[in-house]
């Protein structure tokens, strides 16, 4: 596989395989490919060789990052040299071969590609998918007036049938057949539990049977069918307080007819450990607290409960637990499981919390979050809430809470009766910032529940993280699609950054564009309103869509692309970038096979720097 992935390599390109073959060492190497490259790019600007539009743009950027890639400035701030992995292949090092793995040989592959402007991106990814379905592909330059109008409108509906196929693969939770399967299951749990109907309604007793320890997972092995593996992980989890629990009303989302996750995985990978996080949370159990505090909050706090990154906002955590707890948490170096009576903080903390707030006129915003703050009490959110608008100077308030999603019965009439009558239009807004995952968890209960916020004045947004269960062709415009019409507004899409834990949550970066560019863009104006944005540690949100705020630096022996982030206080204040390292494409392009994808749709992926 190797031999044939190089010999294409060299293919692609034979210059500089004769360039890198003929030279001693690298700091020829380097000097003779860069004027390669320059001269590639004259040659382009010069219209020697005639090129699509948009093929020429995607050469011209391609050059940039290959001579990004072979920079020795940009190999001193990695730690290695990729032009030395292209230089010892070419070298034919065998020794140092077997150490770069296909994913490096893919992108150079598809960079080469693009460099000479064969990247294929004029023609689109659909454009093969529509051929193929015998879809006739019009020269619209050609047409005019009513006929070029007739003519496009019937290639645009069967552009949307296309993608339509794309989107029915993710039903929503409110399709009459899923509703039905839940029904059934809910049944089930309320047998099994000998409860009522009565008792579903009532958030309380979710709270009281969330499945959390030993005995809650003999009761779940006996409700669902789980794998060894997913036993195991859980047993571990358990034992080593690792943050884990399920409420009654999320697991009946489940599938209950399988363990594969085949219909369900976009639900059970929200709640079920892997194997390696739950294997690496237990070797750094001890040091837990920094280890896994990617984003420096321990750095970032003025005061107890409150972080701090932006001038006019910080965050106030008045509740360090949740009634549901999401595997990929980014808070999962401080929560040990659901609804920890030691999550509540004392009031002491809580009023200097708040005091702290009331004497800092520049915030603007509160956002309260946690943990899950709807999972306190009543009394407790109106006391935060009477303080907080006896501030002026706060002026929006943002309620950061699954609740709608995990226990969507804690939406009680006099809760969001509550929570609105501390709007005044035109002085402040209150709001909920909520998250859902996927199609699937928009339920009738949770559009109920955004209803009553609604009826309240309240708009309610969505966090979506955009992790490899919910990364498949169109499976996040489903999920857009069905918020939208529970009244639930796309805010933001987050990478899941590169918390090591998190390994089996990762996509490359590229995804995310990928996705936007091509799939989100279908879809009218007020279904896309979220942003894709990676939440650089220590630092804060970084904006996808604004290439020129990241920089493609080192590309390593695994296929890994190496990101310099520029900060977002970039042209306001002094501050150092951020290093990442990405996920492979090639790596994520297996995982999708795995699960039946036809990676050939995925092939402008590479294309996205």
């Amino acid at each position: 596989m190797k031999k044939n992935l190089i010999q294409k390599l060299w293919k692609e390109n034979p210059k500089l395989y004769k360039i890198l073959k003929e030279s001693e060492n690298l700091k020829e190497a380097r000097k003779k490919l860069f004027k390669f490259s320059k001269d590639l790019e004259w040659k382009h600007r010069e219209g020697e060789e005639e090129l699509h539009k948009l093929e020429y743009a995607a050469a011209l950027e391609a050059q940039k990052v290959f001579n990004d890639l072979i920079s020795l400035r940009n190999e001193v701030i990695v730690g290695f040299s990729t032009l030395d992995y292209l230089w010892s292949i070419a070298q034919d090092n065998q020794e140092l071969t077997e150490e770069i793995d296909d994913g490096f040989l893919e992108e150079f592959i598809h960079l080469f590609k693009a460099m000479k402007g064969n990247a294929d991106i004029s023609s689109g990814w659909l454009k093969p998918l529509l051929e193929r379905n015998g879809v006739e592909i019009i020269d619209f330059t050609k047409v005019e007036g009513r006929d070029a109008g007739m003519a496009r409108s019937k290639y645009l509906d069967k552009v949307y049938e296309k993608v339509f196929n794309f989107i029915k693969r993710y039903p929503s939770g409110c399709e009459d057949e899923l509703v039905k399967e839940r029904e059934e299951n809910r049944k089930k749990i309320l047998d099994y539990f000998g409860a009522s109907l009565d008792d579903w309604q009532d958030y309380y007793w979710h709270l009281k049977h969330i499945f959390q320890d030993k005995d809650d997972l003999d009761n779940l092995k006996k409700l669902v069918p789980l794998t060894k593996d997913d036993i195991k992980a859980i047993e571990i989890a358990i034992e080593n307080k690792i943050p884990f629990g399920i409420t009654p009303y999320y697991l009946s989302l489940f599938d209950f007819s399988r363990s594969d996750r085949k219909y369900d995985y976009q639900v059970r990978s929200q709640v079920l450990p892997p194997m390696h996080y739950v294997t690496l949370m237990k070797e750094h159990r001890k040091e837990r607290s920094y280890y896994f505090d990617f984003m420096g909050e321990h750095d970032t706090s003025p005061e107890e409960l409150i972080t701090r990154r932006y001038p006019m906002i910080s965050i106030l955590k008045p509740y360090d637990t949740c009634p549901q707890i999401c595997v990929y948490c980014q808070r999962n170096w401080e929560i040990t499981g659901p609804m920890m009576p030691e999550a509540i903080p004392n009031k002491e903390s809580l009023d200097k919390a708040l005091d702290w707030f009331a004497n800092h006129s520049s915030m603007k915003d509160v956002l309260i979050t946690g943990g899950d703050p709807l999972a306190l009490g009543d009394e407790k959110i109106k006391y935060i809430m009477d303080r907080l608008c006896q501030m002026e100077h706060v002026i929006n308030i943002r309620w950061g809470t699954r609740t709608p999603v995990t226990v969507p019965m804690r939406i009680t009439d006099k809760l969001a009766k509550l929570i609105g009558s501390y709007i005044k239009p035109g002085k402040r807004n209150v709001c909920i910032v909520t998250h859902i995952e996927s199609s699937s968890e928009v339920t009738p209960e949770l559009a109920e529940a955004v209803m009553k916020l609604r009826k309240q004045g309240i708009y309610v947004y969505n966090q979506l993280v955009y992790t490899l269960e919910t990364s498949r062709r169109f499976q996040n415009v489903a999920a857009r699609i069905a918020m939208k019409k529970a009244g639930v507004d796309p805010y933001y899409t987050f990478y899941p950054k590169g918390k090591e834990e998190h390994k089996d949550y990762l996509v490359p970066v590229a995804r995310l564009w990928q996705e936007r560019e091509e799939e989100a863009r279908l879809l009218p104006g007020q279904f896309r309103t979220d942003e894709p944005v990676f939440n650089v540690p220590r630092l804060g949100k970084n904006h996808v869509r604004a290439w020129q705020d990241r920089e493609l630096i080192g590309l390593n022996k695994e296929g890994r692309r190496i990101y310099l982030w520029h900060p977002w206080e970039k042209g306001i204040a002094s501050v150092e970038p951020y290093i990442y390292k990405d996920l492979p494409i090639y790596k994520y392009l297996q995982e999708l096979a795995k699960r039946g994808e036809n990676i050939e749709e995925y092939k402008s992926i590479w294309y996205y720097y």
